[in-house]
């Protein structure tokens, strides 16, 4: 890696639309939940998962694919009739939702406050990765093997503000490719914050306000 980055909040990420990212892998957190859902729906069988950012995008896959399932959150909740023209959403965003009864074989269309839209922005880069502390071996692995040259962390945050697990997350893989001084100073902020706290992952989630909601 020539270099490894790190983006904290939507601000951020909405800012990637500008940005040429072809030569960059991307690796986006959401850890509560929208990306440890997708680890835990594609682990259970799932035929694959599309991220959309709106509503209105989910629907339309619904009318042009039979058979998908829609899943995602509004205000942490699972979206019903009233945002989604009637009917309600198949699944929330909770990875306990996503057994391998309900989604194997399925394709899911999800869509979320904070995480999917983090997805969207990235689409530009060369790769683009949903990471979790469920999958953060397996997505060290094929960063690994991918040999990019640049490394963009990007957190989905809670509202518009950080989001601490996420932050806690993207520090944790920012350690195994920062060596040879390709941290940025923004990657050195996450990388503290997991030296820190990373020896006790559950004692850490209690400190994170989205954990704690």
């Amino acid at each position: 890696m020539k270099t490894i980055e790190v983006l904290f909040t939507p601000a951020e990420f909405r800012a990637l639309h500008g940005r040429d990212l072809r030569g960059t892998a991307c690796v986006v957190f959401d850890v509560l939940r929208a990306t440890s859902t997708i680890a835990t729906a594609l682990a259970n069988g799932a035929a694959g998962v599309v991220p959309v950012s709106e509503v209105s995008e989910a629907l339309v896959w619904r009318k042009r694919q039979l058979g998908v399932l829609l899943a995602g959150e509004r205000g942490g909740m699972r979206i019903r009739g009233a945002l989604a023209n009637g009917g309600d959403f198949d699944l929330g965003n909770s990875p306990r939702e996503f057994t391998r009864e309900a989604v194997l074989g399925k394709t899911i269309v999800t869509t979320t406050t904070n995480g999917t839209r983090a997805l969207r922005s990235c689409a530009g880069a060369k790769t683009i990765l949903a990471g979790a502390f469920l999958n953060l071996a397996a997505t060290a692995g094929f960063l690994r093997r991918l040999d990019a040259e640049h490394l963009l962390l990007v957190c989905s945050g809670t509202g518009e503000d950080e989001a601490f697990e996420d932050t806690l997350c993207a520090g944790a893989l920012a350690v195994e490719f920062a060596a040879g001084g390709a941290g940025s100073p923004s990657a050195e902020r996450a990388m503290k914050l997991w030296r820190q706290h990373g020896s006790d992952l559950a004692g850490a989630m209690q400190l994170s306000a989205n954990a704690q909601r």
